[in-house]
């Protein structure tokens, strides 16, 4: 274990500098982010403005769910979309070899490798939101650390989900367009998940579970969340961990080296 942080340290701090050579394209994130925002707050608002609400959800507490959204955005930039989208990269010219070669799992170095400072504003933003409006709603830390547990079972789903769409590329080179889709999906995650018909809730559920992404974790910092709906986050969160790896393994089985 020590070694896997000892090279993780090694990863984050070569591509941390790397990425800084090019500082301009913060404040373009920066202001890109803050554009994102701004639309995600108009668009919620347009509900709110007439006194409608979302069935049992006031205004600072749809927030809550929009700052939860809005930091997994940045957790998706700084981590996912670095990492996630070259693995086809890697299948198209051959690299993959070099990587299945070290002493390290392929798994971990294809998901750690990179890291990119440029999510950090969605990063902030996010906390920021979920910090005014549990300041309006009275949270106090014990909320906030109701809630943690959920948001990383929701990061490492959005993780196993993402990772298990890249390792089809051993079979299909062209898949941004599936990522594309499967990010499009997550964008329902920014309001209630009771904003959404019946059969709409359903498939954000059990198919495409955006649910567990940022109602639940919304939900448990609310203390709005029963046992059933939290324990339900963490069996989806380690099964599709597991299932991502499995997956891999298999995927790898079909794997035609550059040298072969």
């Amino acid at each position: 274990m020590k070694r896997y942080f000892q090279v993780l340290r090694l990863f984050w701090a070569t591509t941390i500098a790397a990425e800084m050579e090019y500082r301009s394209n913060f404040v373009i994130s920066a202001l890109s982010s803050i554009g994102n925002l701004i639309g995600s707050l108009f668009g919620l608002s347009l509900f709110y403005r007439t006194g409608y609400t979302f069935q049992d959800w006031n205004w600072y507490e749809a927030l809550v769910v929009l700052g939860v959204f809005t930091l997994l955005q940045g957790f998706s930039a700084t981590c996912l979309v670095p990492n996630l989208n070259r693995i086809v990269r890697h299948v198209q010219e051959g690299t993959l070899d070099f990587i299945l070669l070290k002493p390290i799992s392929s798994q971990f170095w294809l998901s750690t490798y990179s890291v990119s400072p440029w999510g950090l504003p969605d990063v902030g933003f996010g906390l920021g939101m979920i910090g005014y409006a549990g300041f309006h709603l009275n949270l106090g830390w014990q909320n906030y650390a109701l809630g943690l547990l959920p948001l990383l079972f929701g990061f490492l789903s959005l993780y196993s989900m993402w990772f298990i769409l890249g390792a089809t590329s051993i079979w299909f080179v062209k898949i941004y367009n599936v990522t594309e889709v499967l990010r499009g999906l997550v964008e329902a995650g920014r309001y209630p998940v009771v904003a959404y018909p019946a059969a709409y809730r359903f498939f954000f559920t059990f198919v495409i579970p955006v649910t567990f992404l940022t109602t639940v974790p919304a939900q448990a910092m609310l203390n709005r969340a029963t046992w059933e709906w939290g324990l339900g986050a963490g069996i989806l969160a380690i099964a599709l961990f597991f299932i991502s790896n499995r997956f891999w393994q298999f995927a790898l089985r079909f794997y035609t080296s550059a040298s072969s």
